[in-house]
């Protein structure tokens, strides 16, 4: 690079980093002035509180909505730290980490789809990113998603640097995400999958799975710490609370996207019971399909993505907010050459379309119909248009390897002729 176009890269940097900045100056205040309550923040802090004083964790009804605690006890012990700031204190450093995490998660965003010198990219799509949907939600309610979004993507077993080559840390990420939130685990899944699959072909499948292996024993390491420091919430939480999804929230709840809720809205119920595990079981399948074939054919961003939404569609829950892997799946689209469905995913995420059909404590998701069934379903669908595009990926690049492969036979098979 000359020393005028390296001058010209270190403008646009500095330029796309202030629009950055601004745009999260502007993002901070729009939040102040909405008066957001961090209230899962402030649910975390009672939940560090609660261990601190030796309480029931799992009979803790936290803040004025009375909410209960739902991740693992392990999540708990984390949260002792956030005791130490005060409340006010504590809601400012949230925000910042929150938004120096978006930073990172978009900078991964942008190497997983094979744009690791992205420069002023980063900047640009942060300062867009902060305020679709899932994001501003992360924020609005101190959420840890984007968090565990960065533990998952920055996981040497993810890295983009083609299958089977994932270092001495594989899978340590993984496991400490799902340590914290269980929706990761899928995760485990997707590297025990890959590594099977391609034994099965004759490959070596060992890396995945080593990382299989090491994400596992660290998820077990971190359950086992709970069980010690917290054996009566371990057992409640891992014989019990666990099973019982009723505890998070109303399944036909707009802000539920996951395929169970979507089956909640659409049978008018707040139980879709069997039927959901009937629909959820071959989505996993067809998702996880989608993830490993895409990993075997070293297309590693198709795979994570492919992987991360089958997760938040089979999940019993996913919150709005747990979407922000809507942040690579566009990125990598677009990247791709796939930019109207990118820009149309986009639109969807920052249009807060959920949250445009009717919702509250009477509970009107249960009498929706037509088009408000088809807008409470957006981030779902958005889901299944990812996962087909990923499948019509792969048969795709299987054609165009067969086609490679079948050349150069017929090249081997020219040679060997002219020799004769």
């Amino acid at each position: 690079m000359t020393l005028i176009g390296y001058a010209g890269e270190r403008r646009r940097m500095w330029v796309a980093a202030g629009v950055c900045l601004l745009s999260f100056a502007v993002f901070w205040w729009a939040q102040r002035a909405a008066h957001v309550s961090l209230i899962d923040l402030r649910v975390y802090r009672a939940e560090g509180a609660t261990v601190l004083s030796g309480g029931d964790l799992y009979a803790l009804r936290a803040t004025a909505a009375r909410l209960p605690t739902t991740y693992p006890p392990f999540a708990a012990l984390l949260f002792t730290a956030l005791t130490v700031p005060g409340p006010a204190l504590l809601g400012v450093l949230a925000t910042a980490v929150n938004l120096a995490l978006l930073v990172v998660f978009v900078r991964l965003s942008l190497r997983l789809a094979g744009c690791p010198h992205a420069g002023a990219g980063g900047w640009w799509v942060a300062a867009g990113a902060v305020w679709c949907e899932p994001v501003w939600t992360t924020l609005r309610y101190g959420q840890v998603n984007l968090a565990l979004a960065v533990l998952v993507l920055a996981d040497p077993a993810l890295r983009p640097a083609g299958p089977g080559r994932h270092g001495r840390w594989a899978g340590v990420g993984i496991g400490l995400a799902a340590a914290v939130k269980l929706t990761p685990a899928l995760f485990v899944a997707f590297l025990l999958a890959t590594g099977l699959a391609a034994r099965l072909s004759g490959r070596d499948g060992g890396p995945w799975l080593r990382a299989t292996r090491t994400a596992t024993a660290v998820f077990a390491g971190a359950g086992l710490l709970g069980a010690v420091v917290l054996p009566h919430d371990s057992w409640r939480f891992w014989t019990a609370a666990v099973f019982r999804a009723s505890r998070v929230g109303h399944a036909e709840d707009t802000a539920n996207q996951a395929l169970r809720g979507v089956l909640a809205r659409l049978l008018h119920t707040g139980d879709p019971g069997a039927l959901w595990v009937l629909a959820a079981v071959p989505v996993a399948a067809l998702g996880l399909g989608v993830a490993v074939t895409a990993e075997l054919r070293g297309r590693r961003a198709w795979a994570v993505c492919g992987c991360a939404v089958t997760s938040l569609l089979v999940s019993p829950v996913s919150w709005t907010h747990h979407w922000v892997w809507c942040v690579p799946v566009a990125v990598l689209l677009w990247s791709r050459g796939r930019r109207a469905v990118a820009a149309g995913l986009a639109v969807a995420f920052c249009a807060y379309v959920p949250w445009w059909v009717p919702h509250g404590s009477t509970r009107p998701e249960l009498r929706l119909g037509g088009g408000q069934l088809v807008l409470s379903a957006v981030y779902a669908g958005a889901a299944g248009v990812f996962l087909a595009l990923a499948w019509q990926a792969d048969r795709v690049s299987a054609a165009r390897t067969g086609t490679a492969r079948a050349r150069a036979a017929w090249a081997e098979a020219a040679q060997a002729v002219t020799k004769e």
